[in-house]
């Protein structure tokens, strides 16, 4: 009935890994960790997100601006718009949509 689920602390800084960690009728949230350098090339989302940074130091490229984002920093972005994000060290975030 309960479970505990240890993907975020456990997924690896090796370029970049996407996990799903929830999927429902409603909603999905991804966990998604990108090493110092890393680039999570450019894509669109199906629906509007939010993306919360859980650790590090990333810049979120989106409608030729950028935003520098921070642990424990929230950002939230339009549904099929084209974007692309860098990690400036090692970083943990949380895409929910």
């Amino acid at each position: 009935m309960y479970t505990i689920n240890n993907t975020i602390a456990s997924q690896p800084f090796e370029k970049l890994k996407v996990d799903k960690l929830v999927k429902t009728d409603f909603f999905e949230i991804l966990s998604i960790s990108l090493e110092k350098g890393a680039v999570f090339p450019e894509h669109t989302s199906p629906s509007d997100a939010q993306l919360i940074v859980l650790v590090g130091d990333i810049v979120f490229h989106i409608d030729g601006e950028s935003y520098p984002l921070k642990t424990q920093q929230h950002f939230n972005f339009p549904k099929e718009e084209k974007h692309w994000v860098k990690a400036n060290e090692n970083s943990k975030f949380l895409i929910i949509r």
